[in-house]
């Protein structure tokens, strides 16, 4: 591994990558087949990821033709790592049974550890005999949409195609280790202005809010449209205000605290709601959703922004479903891509219906929307949003970060990458764009720690 690093550190030439002897087993963070039980009877919210995460030695797969290995050198902390690493909604251990039965090549991922992780930036180590884009060397990030091209269902977008996947979620060899397994259609190229850990964080949020907002699979958005944005600096919703304001929209950013709402005024969105100075309170009961509470927060948007919002950003599910059908304007959109408040959601679906609005239902992204929205994160269009780094030992803890929302924006995890700001091939390009503006999550992040 110390040679591999070496490589990458001095900027190896492509001939010197391919004739790199690989290792037979690598470092990994991951979780056990044999305690997918270990919180029965717990809560989710009490679920500790630092009990059920281990970071070790996993076994080096064999390569697949249409497959690449990466060296990682960054990943980063999902929603989906925590459901992995609390068990949650159910063990991830099925999806990989599931896979196994699929094919051949298939059986490699259904294994007693599960590697985690969908995000990852690194240098390609070797390719299958089938690639053809890609070669050893190659610095890239990695989209975390796992499919192959013989389902005829996802020609027309991969997202439909029956065997999609989320790689590290439902696959193994996952992003949280110093070596990745993934298939050849998952590589795009690093933004050569930013470090490992700052290109790493970017493409599953990014890729997700791109299809959400922008993309012709979802909402659409055109100018001028308002779009309610709920976690607005969070990991998903950090992106969205950046693509609505980028767009043409007007963001409306639901936050939790003053310094959230100071950083969101810092991106330049100028409408923000405090929930939390609000005391918003749409469940009066664990079973009963408060029909003022809604027209309370109808009433607040309009307040700030001027009018009823064309498009809701929706992904925290039970909590603000109900408000955010409540919330759209009359023919408006509500997009939907996870529901980390809880899935089972309840809404009064006259609001629906007599006023001609659509509940449109949007899952991470396909190749070419993911390509798009890394093109616009390497033009410097859309910052990163960065907010801490973690080491690989610590991936439990940056998980316990997210499960417990104690973070905002994205947290990085270092795997190959001996320090911090490695992997910056454009200073100049860094310099045009804007230290400022590339760190302000990191920045603001810091500034609360003094």
């Amino acid at each position: 591994m110390q040679e591999i690093l070496n490589a990458i550190l001095n900027d190896a030439s492509s001939e010197e990558f391919a004739n790199l002897k690989l290792p037979d087993s690598f470092r990994a963070a991951y979780v056990r087949r044999d305690e997918a039980d270990m919180f029965e009877g717990v809560e989710s919210w009490d679920k500790d990821p630092r009990k059920s995460l281990h970071v070790g030695d996993v076994d080096l797969p064999e390569l697949a033709p249409d497959e690449v290995f990466v060296a990682q050198m960054a990943s980063s902390i999902n929603f989906n790592t925590v459901w992995s690493s609390i068990f949650e909604p159910l063990p991830t251990f099925g999806f990989l049974d599931r896979l196994a039965r699929e094919s051949e090549w298939g059986e490699r991922h259904a294994l007693d550890k599960h590697i985690i992780g969908s995000d990852g930036a690194g240098v390609v180590l070797r390719v299958g005999s089938a690639v053809r884009n890609w070669k050893p060397g190659d610095k890239v990030t990695i989209h975390c949409n796992h499919v192959d091209s013989q389902d005829p269902s996802g020609h027309n977008d991969s997202m439909h195609a029956t065997n999609q996947r989320i790689w590290g979620f439902e696959t193994n060899f996952g992003g949280l280790a110093d070596i990745t397994l993934v298939k050849a259609n998952q590589l795009m190229p690093k933004p050569s202005h930013l470090s490992w850990e700052e290109s790493a964080v970017n493409a599953l949020c990014a890729s997700t809010s791109y299809r959400m907002l922008v993309g012709q699979n979802a909402a659409s958005m055109k100018q001028g449209d308002v779009v309610l944005i709920w976690g607005a600096t969070g990991g998903l919703g950090g992106y969205a205000t950046q693509l609505v304001l980028n767009g043409g929209g007007i963001p409306v950013g639901v936050v939790s605290s003053p310094d959230k709402a100071d950083l969101l005024h810092s991106l330049g969105c100028d409408a923000v709601i405090d929930r939390k100075a609000e005391d918003y309170k749409f469940w009066s009961d664990p079973h009963t959703q408060d029909e003022s509470e809604w027209r309370r927060f109808g009433k607040k948007i309009r307040s700030v922004v001027g009018e009823d919002p064309n498009i809701v950003f929706e992904h925290p599910g039970r909590q603000t479903m109900g408000a955010s059908v409540f919330a759209a304007a009359r023919g408006g959109s509500i997009v939907t891509c996870a529901a980390t408040s809880g899935y089972m959601i309840e809404y009064d679906n006259r609001h629906l219906w007599m006023k001609l609005k659509r509940i449109v239902s949007s899952h991470f992204a396909n190749y070419q929307e993911a390509w798009e929205m890394n093109r616009l994160i390497d033009l410097g269009k859309i910052q990163p949003i960065l907010s801490a780094v973690y080491p690989l030992e610590q991936a439990g803890e940056a998980s316990f970060q997210v499960h417990r929302n104690l973070h905002e924006g994205k947290l990085g995890v270092l795997c190959m990458a001996p320090s911090e700001g490695l992997g910056i091939s454009d200073p100049d390009k860094r310099e045009a764009i804007g230290e400022d503006k590339i760190t302000r999550f990191r920045r603001h992040a810091d500034s609360l720690k003094k």
